[in-house]
């Protein structure tokens, strides 16, 4: 592989970095003195072409075959691909609604932050080798803890880094003790060399806690029980556009890595999670975390009066949805993971557009506080009453197609002995639970009578527009699944590999 091949792999990534220092550039040097309207405009233009110059070269390798460099550091094949394409279209959305924001006066700096963002979720998905996995996720995180602590005029902000900090920082250290455990039992640090290395033999313990190891520090990034606890902080303090990055793209990159290091590194070493009958290897370890995802995740939500709270633990039960899917480890449990992030992804960031309207503080971010939106904000009570619907898993909506793709896929494994049932049957009545939820907000936008409150700014256009394509985009990838699925399907069968 020449260094001509690996540019050419890379260019994603230079555009977008490229993008990311000529809009720093410019704004400490040229724009210093303008209105800071006119700076965020400049900025967002900036980025929005890097991302989809990014996008438009993904577009153009969509019909090459397999390329695999330096033992799998840098991989390009359909998933890799479909995975980049998600996050560039996230980030293109982030940036959209961070044109809005006016919680700070470092554009520059803050742009660059969500581009470096996206850089490393790019890598993350591109990767098949535990030292460039762990490199991207270093990458992403720390540009993440910054971006929650951006708005210096907010303790909350500042307390909710300091915590996204802390339990960050020991999640990384988990993963690096167990990925040096994986790399000390096998002498290989490409994923499919792990799992010939490990397929066959019994299970070491050595091998078990490296498993136990990685699963607690990807459950730390998907916002997964026991690992959530800096969840609900970091949603309601971070200044929204970095909340919503976090909820989406993060959420996105996270669980397809997570996908490629438990379907191909711990492939043979799966074990059973299903009914009585389980068997040692990451499957009863994942299970047991979705059980525990869905169950706090969804009762929890029911308590808060914090509409962002509420996001935040609605989406450690959506984790335990995703997780029932790679239990079910076949070609169609992938593609539906794959179509139930993505979804879920455009779904929580249509919602947090939507809570730009309400401000940036506390105080709005009270459920009482969307009381009588329907009357001042009738286009954005729609759409949030579209991205409601959808996360509760209301058909026609994306959401209830995710979810049944899902759990038919977990009850069409186990040789056909409905080994998962007990998982999906829990998943189902919990989903009842979360309609509850989901309605009280509902209740306050449509029901109960509000007045006009001083934080409230009327949304722009373009802040509409967004949202509605969002929802439109929830809608139509529900009636019409298959726009995503037919996508889908070849970037499954890429990871379902000997």
């Amino acid at each position: 592989m020449s260094y001509e091949q690996l540019f050419t792999l890379l260019i994603p990534e230079w555009i977008i970095l490229g993008a990311g220092l000529l809009l720093l550039a410019l704004d400490l040097g040229v724009l210093r003195k303008k209105a800071l309207a006119v700076r965020m405009k400049i900025a967002v233009c900036i980025a929005i072409v890097g991302l989809l110059g990014a996008f438009a070269w993904t577009l153009r390798m969509s019909h090459t075959s397999r390329i695999s460099m330096w033992d799998g550091m840098l991989v390009q094949d359909q998933l890799t691909l479909l995975g980049q394409q998600v996050v560039l279209i996230i980030s293109v959305v982030i940036m959209l609604i961070s044109a809005q924001a006016r919680f700070t006066a470092h554009v520059g700096e803050y742009f660059l932050l969500l581009l470096l963002s996206t850089i490393g979720m790019l890598f993350l998905v591109a990767s098949e080798h535990l030292l460039v996995i762990f490199i991207s996720l270093e990458l992403l995180s720390l540009s993440l803890y910054i971006l929650t602590a951006f708005n210096k005029q907010s303790v909350f902000s500042a307390e909710a880094a300091l915590k996204y900090f802390l339990f960050g920082g020991m999640s990384a250290a988990f993963m690096l003790f167990g990925l040096s455990l994986i790399f000390g039992a096998s002498g290989e640090l490409n994923l499919n060399a792990i799992a010939a290395k490990l397929k066959g033999a019994p299970l070491d313990p050595l091998v078990a806690v490296a498993i136990i190891m990685i699963v607690v520090g990807f459950g730390f990034k998907v916002a997964a029980v026991p690992f959530h606890l800096w969840a609900p902080d970091t949603y309601q303090g971070a200044p929204l556009p970095a909340a919503a990055f976090i909820a989406s793209g993060s959420k996105v990159a996270s669980f397809f890595i997570l996908t490629k290091v438990l379907l191909v590194g711990f492939a043979g070493i799966e074990g059973s999670a299903a009914g009585r009958h389980w068997v040692h290897g990451w499957m009863p370890l994942v299970a047991s975390i979705a059980a525990a995802s869905m169950l706090l995740g969804n009762l929890a939500a029911v308590a808060q009066k914090s509409v962002r709270r509420l996001l935040a633990y609605s989406a450690i039960a959506q984790a335990g949805y995703i997780l029932i899917g790679l239990l079910a480890n076949d070609q169609n449990a992938i593609m539906s993971v794959l179509y139930y992030i993505s979804t879920y992804a455009i779904t929580v960031i249509g919602a947090f557009s939507v809570l730009s309207v309400l401000g940036d503080t506390p105080q709005h971010d009270r459920l009482p506080a969307l009381a009588g939106f329907a009357k001042r904000e009738p286009l954005l009570s729609f759409c949030m009453l579209i991205f409601m619907l959808s996360l509760a898993g209301i058909p026609p909506l994306a959401g209830f197609f995710r979810k049944f793709y899902v759990f038919a896929a977990a009850l069409s494994t186990s040789s056909g002995n409905l080994g998962l049932l007990w998982l999906v049957v829990a998943a189902l009545a919990l989903s009842t639970v979360s309609l509850y939820y989901y309605l009280q907000v509902l209740k306050q936008i449509y029901v109960i009578p509000g007045q006009d409150h001083p934080g409230y700014s009327r949304s722009t256009i373009s802040l509409r527009l967004i949202t509605l394509i969002l929802a439109a985009a929830v809608l139509i990838l529900g009636l019409v699944p298959g726009i995503f699925l037919d996508r889908a399907r070849p970037a499954a069968a890429a990871l379902v590999r000997p």
